[in-house]
């Protein structure tokens, strides 16, 4: 009888352990189609207003017995926002890949894994240092609530991906935010892992994006 309860706690770690290493688990999952063709909606008479240092993207990748944060410590970009909002299709991510970090435990850990992910088992900074994301559509749900549409080319590779955004206002600051994730193998990513600790295909990706005119 203790034998199986053991065995049954085990399973439950176990089982735990899985979960908690599933960042993407509560995510929304981006929906990731062919790159396509900009239409011309332009800045709609809009103003550019550009990102400030406030702003963040982050992600969270995951293997079987952990999960790490990283994120891009240089990019630029701007939105196109007309009486407080953003709108048409005017707005763009430019990421200096060359500034990837993640956080591997300490930091001789970081280090190492931040030199991994740079490599060409990962995203290959030295070949691809650039990584964009241009929107190509903008579609109003509600007062702050947005689907935002866009190409992103990351690794050599362009798909067009769609994911929920919210859109908050703050003097003269306009912010957005977004947390989904996306597959890395749809981007040729396609590094396994060990047999016995593999990495997982989804990737979270963060958002928090602040914009200011002239910035």
């Amino acid at each position: 009888m203790k034998t199986t309860m053991l065995l049954g706690s085990a399973a439950l770690l176990a089982l735990g352990l899985v979960s908690c290493n599933d960042p993407a688990k509560n995510t929304a999952k981006a929906d990731v189609k062919d790159a396509v063709a900009k239409s011309d909606t332009g800045a709609a008479g809009g103003t550019k207003y550009t990102f400030t240092p406030n702003s963040k993207i982050d992600f969270i990748g995951a293997k079987v017995t952990a999960s790490h944060p990283g994120g891009f410590k240089t990019f630029n970009g701007y939105f196109t926002v007309k009486d407080g909002a953003p709108v048409g299709n005017d707005h763009k991510v430019t990421i200096d890949m060359s500034s990837t970090w993640a956080d591997g435990g300490n930091e001789e850990g970081s280090a190492k894994l931040t030199g991994h992910l740079k490599s060409p088992d990962f995203f290959d900074v030295a070949k691809f240092p650039q990584s964009t994301f241009d929107v190509t559509e903008l579609k109003k749900n509600s007062d702050t609530s947005y689907t935002v549409s866009g190409n992103f080319t990351l690794h050599g590779v362009t798909k067009n991906i769609s994911f929920p955004a919210t859109v908050s206002k703050n003097g003269e600051a306009v912010k957005i935010t977004s947390e989904f994730n996306i597959k890395r193998q749809d981007f040729g990513i396609t590094y396994p892992g060990m047999a016995d600790n593999a990495i997982k295909d989804q990737v979270v990706i963060k958002l928090d994006l602040e914009a200011k005119p002239g910035a």
